[in-house]
């Protein structure tokens, strides 16, 4: 087949299978098992970026440095550096994993990892607003002295304690964009945007500097399929295929969907949840009104099967 090129979002939750199976050993292992599948994708012909989520490994990070700064007096690390440092770790597992079964197959294919600031608008409205939740559960009076000496925003959660909440602002650049596009087209397997990006604000004339926030991987998986082209856009999730009134009687799995019924079915609340499928509907949404060609959604074991038409959700224009 001819070459072309797929971005694949797969989430930082795929790398923890259940509360069991959190190590590190535990996340090398579902690595190994996601980037099987992907292999299967590059040995079919396809060039490969991949994006990959960090939500519970950005906080075992950040959790990791708030016991140490409290039982060792060690200095806390920022959350931006913290995502840095969650992108090299999984973008290692992922490398690795991929680069050994390329070579167990004979495919002669480089892969590389690439520590990935996104620009994000420091007049975003959600830094007016932040809403996620990051690091540990604390008691008022130490989330109080937080807010006061750090400029935390925090909140309480839901009876279990006090949090500190970022934003999550909307992704608008990659800022390694000229490096990722060398890359793929020399032939290289790319992993990018990890965990949506470090969230980088311009501070005046391209002078770039970490903020303290979240971004959604599946926008800045978005993002940079829009700006790199991609024939296909792939979110590698739990589920199997994407389903209307989830969960209901009325339940019914998806083989397709064009890109207005995806827009009406999101349109209506009542479909999509907000912390799931929802952003993952809309960054296909963004790609597709955007000259995207298709994008399908389906769970990493179902890959090579969706690539054929088999199994998951395609999405058309």
């Amino acid at each position: 087949m001819a070459k072309k090129l797929a971005v694949v979002a797969i989430g930082g939750n795929s790398l923890i299978k259940d509360e069991k199976h959190k190590t590190v050993e535990d996340q090398y292992q579902a690595a190994k098992e996601t980037t099987f599948h992907i292999a299967d994708m590059i040995e079919a012909g396809w060039d490969v970026a991949i994006g990959h989520g960090n939500g519970p490994q950005v906080g075992f990070i950040l959790r990791r440095s708030e016991i140490a700064a409290k039982a060792e007096g060690m200095h806390e690390v920022p959350l931006d550096v913290c995502g840095a440092d969650s992108q090299g770790a999984i973008g290692y597992s992922l490398q690795q994993t991929l680069q050994n079964e390329l070579y167990r197959r004979g495919v002669k294919k480089p892969v590389a990892t690439v520590v990935t600031q996104v620009l994000v608008d420091k007049n975003d409205s959600a830094f007016q607003k932040p809403s996620k939740p990051i690091g540990s559960f604390m008691d008022e009076a130490e989330a109080r002295r937080r807010e006061k000496d750090m400029g935390w925003s925090v909140v309480e959660d839901a009876g279990r304690g006090w949090r500190r909440v970022v934003a999550s602002p909307l992704p608008k650049e990659v800022v390694e964009l000229d490096a990722v596009k060398c890359l793929i087209e020399s032939g290289t397997v790319v992993i990018t945007v990890g965990g949506g990006g470090i969230p980088v604000i311009d501070i005046g004339d391209h002078d770039y500097q970490g903020v303290a926030a979240v971004i959604d991987k599946d926008f800045a998986s978005s993002l940079l399929a829009q700006l790199i082209k991609a024939d296909l856009f792939l979110i590698s999730t739990a589920v199997e295929k994407v389903a209307i009134n989830f969960g209901k009687p009325d339940q019914k799995w998806l083989d397709k969907m064009t890109l207005a019924e995806a827009k009406q079915y999101l349109a209506e609340g009542t479909h999509f949840a907000k912390g799931s499928m929802a952003p993952k509907i809309q960054a296909i949404i963004w790609f597709l009104e955007n000259g995207g060609k298709q994008a399908l959604i389906t769970n990493p074991e179902n890959i090579g099967r969706a690539l054929k038409g088999e199994t998951g959700t395609l999405i058309v224009p």
